[in-house]
């Protein structure tokens, strides 16, 4: 059973827009994934597709199922909330649990716990006479 659905150009537009907005920046994500060497900047990358991206997504979902049902359709935000907030939740711990391991191997990439970080040129400053 095949149904067909005949959407004016008005409501097509935006639709494909926002869905071509979110298919680039979570490409745009998922390229900057692949090619970032190093873990603390691959964090970085995906939360611009989990954010942005599924908020175009999101928004061009509500846009056509509001026409499609002839009703606001807005039940679809509770999946952009979700989304927007886990993400960057779950991209802390695991930069957090990457730093503890890196801090406990010694590893080059990051600065030990109990090194105090270069003083800035205002306190290293010699007083004008």
């Amino acid at each position: 059973m095949s149904v067909e659905y005949d959407i004016p150009l008005w409501i097509a537009l935006p639709v494909s827009a926002f869905l071509l907005i979110g298919a680039f920046l979570t490409l745009t994500g998922t390229i900057g994934l692949i090619r970032l060497r190093i873990f603390y900047d691959r964090l970085h990358a995906p939360t611009l597709g989990s954010s942005w991206g599924t908020g175009a997504i999101v928004i061009a979902s509500m846009i056509l199922f509001s026409y499609l049902e002839s009703r606001p359709v807005v039940h679809e935000i509770l999946i952009g909330i979700f989304v927007t907030v886990t993400t960057p939740v779950t991209f802390m711990l695991l930069g957090r649990a990457a730093l503890y391991r890196d801090r406990s191997e010694g590893s080059p990439l990051v600065p030990p716990m109990d090194v105090a970080p270069p003083p800035s040129k205002e306190t290293t400053a010699e007083p004008a006479s």
